[in-house]
């Protein structure tokens, strides 16, 4: 569906796009993650065709360039700072983009209900986008990338500053939008939203692709051992036979198999007073291959 390869762009000495290269299949939602200023914006841009790479290409559906008007028109976005005119209804809004995409008459009206009904917003179609919550703001930006019906969307933080409803409607939006068979590029802070939502996950910073696969790969390949926290009722005489290690009343263990582990420990006869497992996850991984110090941009 879409292909990028050896893309790059620079500003003076700053390269936010260094040699990134990846596919998007047909019907995936993929994840793009990274921390602030990892270069996934100026990608998007890349791909849309909004700046143009300084090497490396784009191709849409096996040769087109994402710069062509016909292209476009195959393509949603849902930018990270909201396209939306304040004073304007949710309906005037999603009209105006569609009229952009070319549509008109009855097509325009089937489109403009629908994409109301998607977000929720049907009932405040007529009041001024300015009245609405963050989280409403958020919808009726999905909803103007969706209005013209693209087969291919990017959607860029799409749950910044969102109430928990409204974060549960867009999760709902894209998890029914997949099944439709759209294409989905999704970007986040976000840990559990990729884990959720993402059939593969590719982790940029400083412009490069560190990391890229399912996210059980991501998670096999960088994300460590599960631990376990054993709290002993009593510590047996011989400590030796144990097997991790003590913090005085509580035995950690870090293992690849924690379940196969936490069966030995009751066959060992041993008696616990309360057990923890911490599995590794999307943000374990993250950390592993971005590092833990701040970053501010």
């Amino acid at each position: 569906m879409i292909e990028v390869r050896d893309l790059r762009k620079s500003y003076g000495s700053l390269r936010a796009v260094d040699g990134v290269s990846f596919d998007l299949h047909p019907g995936e939602t993929f994840g793009l993650l990274g921390p602030n200023g990892a270069g996934k914006t100026t990608t998007i841009h890349l791909m849309v065709g909004v700046l143009k790479p300084d090497a490396g290409s784009v191709r849409i559906n096996g040769g087109a360039d994402p710069t062509r008007p016909d292209v476009r028109r195959q393509i949603g976005i849902a930018p990270q700072a909201q396209a939306l005119y304040a004073d304007l209804t949710g309906e005037e809004n999603l009209a105006f983009f569609a009229r952009l995409y070319g549509l008109a008459g009855a097509r325009l009206a089937e489109r403009v209900a629908w994409a109301l009904e998607f977000s929720g917003l049907a009932d405040r179609r007529k009041h001024a986008v300015r009245t609405y919550s963050g989280g409403m703001q958020r919808r009726l930006n999905l909803a103007v990338a969706l209005v013209h019906d693209p087969p291919v969307l990017f959607l860029d933080e799409p749950t910044v500053g969102v109430d928990p409803q409204s974060r549960n409607h867009i999760f709902d939006s894209i998890e029914a939008l997949k099944k439709q068979g759209r294409t989905i590029l999704y970007t986040t802070h976000y840990m559990e939203e990729a884990q959720r939502l993402c059939d593969r996950v590719a982790i940029m910073d400083r412009g490069k692709i560190l990391a890229l696969d399912t996210v059980s790969g991501l998670l096999d390949a960088h994300g460590g051992r599960s631990v376990i926290r054993a709290d002993l009722e009593s510590v047996p005489a011989d400590t030796a036979a144990l097997p991790g290690r003590l913090e005085g009343n509580t035995l950690v263990i870090e293992t690849p198999k924690p379940l196969e582990e936490v069966a030995r420990l009751a066959e060992r006869g041993l008696k616990l007073t309360a057990l923890h497992v911490t599995r590794p996850n999307l943000e374990t991984v993250f950390l592993e291959l971005t590092g833990r110090s701040l970053r501010d941009a």
